[in-house]
């Protein structure tokens, strides 16, 4: 960044004679910094007339600007279409990087210091073949921790403690993403329904921790307790390997539609921040009442800025961009893939080695664009969502009513091999980030119990939350004593983990899967700050049976660079730094056409090379049934194998030994109904000699 950088430094800086405030605005015709009394907020001590630049950034100096003090500003300017003046209103300054609530809607901006004692720790920097996500609430995931102190249960320090962060550990997850953090508040519908938007998709400002998740003696402290707790929680995650990635939210902001509250970007410069038409009516791509408009230069910077920001003074190790297709809209409005901000994010020195995920679409024309953002970019792929739910549950469903599922194992195949009918192959398959549920939606034991969802509790007599669940309660709806529907429910479980963590790609858990999470068939609960939504700590026999499948896969996993391509794998040929893999169906002959495309053919076996540029050569072999049937499968007779040793069947709870027996190559093997064997393929320890 240059000194003839007309957007630089804005926000406040703090220097010897005290602090100026920087902020933009075009439309302005007049701009005035508020200083408060450090005691009572809303005691106005002194305004400061701010000056114009030419580039349209307002400046103001005061001695009285230091370290803690309270300010906000005050605009006015003309009316017309895309203004909204108001200089009464006192506004929040966007680059604030504290924030003092001093009513019930109503918030201070508070200068607050940088610097932190990292000590040793350092970002982990774990390479995304390594990287298995776990998406997570900060407040969700300890609130009910006995391990942890009552009074940093649901806070950063919960999240930070020893208890946590060795739970974590013992998973063997690499990455927490956490649902939203920065300064957000709840939409003034759910206020007047005496809801509380539990998730945090509704940003107040995109500098500043959310308060309320610190613990109460760091907010009692104030805002710089509360960034050293934030700082502290990252400082004990990175000294763990534990990698943070935030879920940010600039495509909208909490100041919702024409006449919802205006804080900040809305009375600073309506016209420039947020996509309307000439009337000054809003175009929104959200679904939320507005959209930030990313046509222009000066949201692009207010984001990269803020991404600076929490990637250097707050370590973060990664960004999940929330509705991701907004901020890749230019001037007219449609979707760019070489947009200017989604190429800044990924060329700016300061984000280098920093992960950028992006939910791939919006809600406006053109929004669905899995698999079109740019190079060096991971995509959530909703594609791989549909067809594991699918293959799994769905057609199962279907089976049972038809006799038959209606499609066959092409589609599965080609989502656990990495998607690469979605990505290109520049990309490869490390472009996926794999889920199979997320925050929103069904939770993995819901999926398995429930046909439709039940959000009555949500307040919208059921209408909210998506009907398109691709679910099956597999005869039941909800809670049963059915044994055997139970042991369905429980074996389609472990093939809905087994398929996403055995896949091509990154794996993404949403917190509470890997034990079998219940939200009593809520599949949209962004309201409930309850246990309906919180980690529960005490666990049922099965619940534990669960997160020990969980825990042994992610091992699997690890253990097994075969399972963590790189690459896409090239079927029946050896491309030079591709990984290798050969398919075959039940009898271990080669798949062809009608393999692929029946109906009638729903089992595979893969046998997956891994890249050649991996830790050491490695090879598996993964059987997928998916018929409640049991069936017989011959184990393939390949190139370079000598044996195969099971390591995990779905079709049990119960731990494949250590040392398993080897089977030769055409050994029989009976495969239960609907589920899935993983085996060491054993054989020559170098791609070449493998590939001979």
């Amino acid at each position: 960044m240059t000194s003839a950088d007309p957007l630089r430094n804005l926000g406040v800086r703090i220097g010897p004679s005290g602090g100026e405030l920087r902020v933009y605005s075009a439309n302005a015709d007049a701009m005035e910094l508020c200083l408060f009394d450090a005691k009572d907020p809303n005691w106005l001590v002194k305004s400061v007339r701010m000056s114009r630049d030419a580039n349209g950034v307002w400046l103001g100096r005061s001695r009285s600007l230091t370290v803690g003090t309270r300010y906000a500003i005050r605009v006015s300017g003309p009316s017309g279409p895309g203004n909204m003046f108001n200089p009464e209103t006192l506004l929040l300054d966007p680059y604030a990087r504290g924030l003092v609530r001093v009513g019930p809607e109503e918030w201070r901006s508070t200068v607050v210091a940088d610097g932190f004692d990292w000590g040793s720790a350092v970002k982990p920097a774990t390479p995304l073949d390594h990287t298995v996500v776990y998406e997570a609430h900060v407040k969700g995931i300890s609130r009910l921790n006995p391990g942890v102190p009552e009074e940093l249960r649901g806070s950063y320090a919960g999240l930070a403690h020893e208890s946590t962060i060795g739970y974590l550990k013992d998973l063997g997850v690499t990455a927490v993403e956490l649902l939203p953090v920065h300064a957000f508040v709840s939409e003034q519908r759910l206020i007047r329904q005496g809801l509380t938007n539990y998730w945090g998709y509704n940003t107040l400002n995109f500098f500043t921790p959310h308060a309320p998740y610190a613990s109460r003696a760091a907010q009692a402290a104030g805002p710089e307790a509360v960034l050293a707790e934030f700082k502290g929680m990252v400082k004990l995650l990175h000294l763990a390997g534990i990698e943070v990635i935030l879920d940010v939210v600039y495509n909208h902001t909490a100041e919702e539609g024409l006449g919802g509250p205006t804080t900040s970007l809305r009375g600073i410069d309506n016209a420039t921040y947020y996509r309307h038409d000439a009337t000054g009516a809003y175009i929104d791509v959200t679904g939320c009442g507005n959209t930030v408009d990313f046509g222009g230069p000066v949201p692009q910077r207010l984001v990269l800025d803020s991404l600076r920001y929490w990637a250097d003074e707050m370590q973060i190790d990664g960004f999940r961009f929330d509705l991701a297709a907004t901020l890749g809209r230019g001037p007219d409005a449609s979707y760019q893939r070489e947009h200017p901000l989604l190429e800044a994010a990924l060329s700016d020195p300061a984000l280098q080695g920093v992960k950028l995920i992006a939910e791939p679409w919006d809600v406006g024309l053109g929004g669905w664009q899995t698999g079109n953002f740019p190079d060096g970019w991971s995509e959530w792929n909703d594609r791989y969502r549909d067809r594991v739910r699918t293959f799994w549950l769905a057609d199962i469903a279907d089976a049972r009513r038809n006799g038959q599922a209606s499609v066959g194992i092409g589609g599965f195949a080609t989502r656990l091999a990495g998607s690469s009918n979605t990505f290109s192959p520049e990309r490869g398959p490390l472009a996926s980030v794999n889920f199979v549920t997320a925050h929103d939606g069904f939770t993995m034991a819901d999926l398995t119990a429930y046909d439709v969802k039940h959000n009555l509790g949500n307040g919208e007599d059921n209408r909210d939350g998506t009907d398109n669940n691709r679910s099956f309660n597999h005869g039941a709806e909800g809670p049963t004593i059915d044994e055997a529907i139970l042991l369905a429910r429980h074996r389609a479980m472990r093939n809905l983990m087994g398929t996403l963590l055995l896949s091509a790609g990154v794996p993404m858990i949403t917190a509470g899967d890997e034990y079998g999470r219940s939200q009593r068939g809520n599949n949209n609960a962004y309201c409930h700050d309850s246990e309906l939504t919180w980690l529960s700590w005490l666990r049922t026999r099965e619940e534990r049976e669960m997160y020990d499948t969980t825990k042994r896969l992610l091992e699997l996993r690890r253990t097994n660079p075969a399972l963590r391509p790189s690459r896409y794998a090239v079927s029946g040929k050896t491309t030079p730094n591709a990984s290798h893999m050969d398919w075959y169906d039940a009898t271990g002959e080669r798949m062809d056409d009608t393999d692929w495309n029946s109906p009638e053919n729903r089992t595979l076996q893969y046998l997956a090379a891994s890249t050649p540029d991996k830790e050491e050569f490695n090879r598996v072999l993964l059987i997928v049934h998916g018929v409640e049937d049991d069936v017989e499968v011959s184990l393939p007779v390949a190139p370079g194998v000598t044996s195969y040793q099971l390591l995990w069947d779905s079709a049990t709870e119960v731990p494949i030994p250590e040392d398993p027996e080897e089977l030769a190559p055409g050994t029989k093997r009976l495969v239960g109904a609907t589920s899935m064997q993983l085996y060491r393929a054993n054989g020559p320890q170098t791609a070449e000699e493998g590939a001979a």
